[in-house]
């Protein structure tokens, strides 16, 4: 069983990850955030060049930058401190929990280890002890969860 202080962090990441559960349907806009904000609010290159301390050009490589998605978040964080914004930023689950994602990941090992120990069992027998094994390994996290 998990043991209440890895239980405690599983519930404070999974209550920080739900905040952004809304945003998951957001997309990025195609030229990017900071070239769709700057535009937006009639802001030149040279003006967010000068707020950055960069040339119209360096503002031009960074919206590229991101765009391409090889920016910096050091670089966002400055843009957006420049706009009078804050970057936020956090993962959005593709499972419904981070207990969820724990179990998906532990059946999947608890199916190699039993099918490759019992490949002859009877069906009943096997899904009963993939069940078994899949609690005992979400239970307790082994080390080799993830490997």
């Amino acid at each position: 069983m998990k043991n209440s202080a890895t239980q405690l962090l599983l519930n404070q990441a999974q209550e920080k990850i739900n905040s952004f559960s809304v945003l998951k349907s957001v997309e990025k806009p195609y030229k990017g955030w900071v070239s769709t904000i700057r535009v937006s609010i009639k802001m030149s290159l040279r003006q967010l060049g000068e707020r950055l301390h960069i040339s119209p050009q360096g503002v031009k490589d960074l919206e590229k930058r991101e765009e391409s998605g090889s920016i910096t978040i050091n670089s966002l964080k400055e843009v957006g401190r420049a706009l009078d914004m804050d970057l936020v930023y956090g993962f959005i689950s593709r499972h419904n929990s981070l207990e969820a994602m724990i179990e998906e990941r532990a059946k999947e090992i608890a199916e190699e280890l039993i099918l490759k120990t019992s490949p002859d069992g009877a069906d009943k027998e096997i899904k009963k002890a993939i069940e078994q094994k899949t609690y005992e390994i979400a239970s307790k996290m082994p080390s080799y969860l993830w490997d």
